[in-house]
C-alpha cells in the first residue's frame, strides 16, 4: 500500500495512488468510467496509467429538500432511481424527488450532447473502473454500479480514494471488487479530505473526453 496521510494535496494525488492500488488491473484494457464532473480528471490519469479507455457514467445525486448538500438518492440517465437508507429521515418528499430526478435526468441528457457521447459506453464483457473522488453517502456510486451490473461487465470495480463507512457498506454488495484508499471516522464531507478541492469545469471535463 502507497505511504500517504489525509488530507490529500489534490485530485491528482488521489488519482495516482488510485492507478498504484489498481495496478493489478494492466494489461486487461479497462473501461475507466468517471462519474462526472470530479471524477473525470483523476479517472483520465487511471486509464492513461493502466493504458485502458476513459468514458463517463452518468448519475445524478438527488438532494435534500432541507440541506442541498445532502443526497437522499440518486439517478441514473435511465431514470433508475437509487433512494438512500435513510430517506424516510430527511423529511423530503416523494413529490420533491420526482421534481429533482426531472431536472437531473434534463442536465444529464445535455451533458451527453455537450460530451460528444451519444450513447453510453459499451461495459458488456469488459473489465469496469468506476472512479468518484470520494463517497459521503454512496448513492450515486450504488445507482452508477447498479447500471452497469445490468451490462454484465467481466469485472466490476468502484474506486475512491476515502469514503465514509457507511457508503462502502452500501456499495460493496454491488461491485466485484472494492478499492478505497481511507476510510477516515467521523466522516462528513468529501472535500475536507483534500487540501486543493476546485470545481472541474465543463470544459476541462469536454477536453479530457476529447482525447
Amino acid at each position: 500500500m502507497s505511504d500517504f496521510s489525509l488530507p490529500f494535496r489534490d485530485r491528482e494525488q488521489a488519482a495516482v495512488l488510485l492507478a498504484e492500488r489498481l495496478k493489478h488491473l494492466h494489461g486487461t484494457r479497462p473501461l475507466v468510467l468517471a462519474i462526472p464532473r470530479g471524477a473525470v480528471p483523476m479517472a483520465a490519469l487511471i486509464a492513461k496509467r493502466l493504458h485502458g479507455e476513459l468514458d463517463v457514467v452518468l448519475v445524478r445525486k438527488i438532494p435534500s429538500a432541507i440541506d442541498p448538500e445532502l443526497a437522499v438518492g440518486a439517478v441514473d440517465e435511465h431514470g433508475h432511481r437509487e433512494l438512500a437508507p435513510y430517506f424516510n429521515r430527511t423529511r423530503t418528499s416523494m413529490e420533491w424527488v420526482e421534481v429533482q430526478t426531472r431536472e437531473q435526468l434534463e442536465l444529464m441528457r445535455r451533458r451527453r450532447a455537450a460530451y460528444g457521447r451519444p450513447q453510453p459506453a459499451d461495459a458488456h464483457g469488459r473489465v469496469v473502473v468506476v472512479v468518484d473522488d470520494g463517497l459521503a453517502t454512496g448513492s450515486t456510486m450504488a445507482a452508477a454500479l447498479r447500471t452497469l451490473r445490468g451490462q454484465r461487465p467481466a469485472l466490476l470495480v468502484a474506486a475512491v480514494p476515502v469514503a465514509a463507512q457507511d457508503a462502502l457498506d452500501l456499495i460493496a454488495p454491488l461491485a466485484d471488487e472494492v478499492e478505497c484508499l481511507a476510510t477516515p471516522m467521523n466522516f462528513t464531507s468529501v472535500s475536507q479530505h483534500y487540501q486543493a478541492f476546485p470545481q472541474v469545469e465543463e470544459s476541462e471535463v469536454i477536453r479530457l473526453l476529447a482525447g
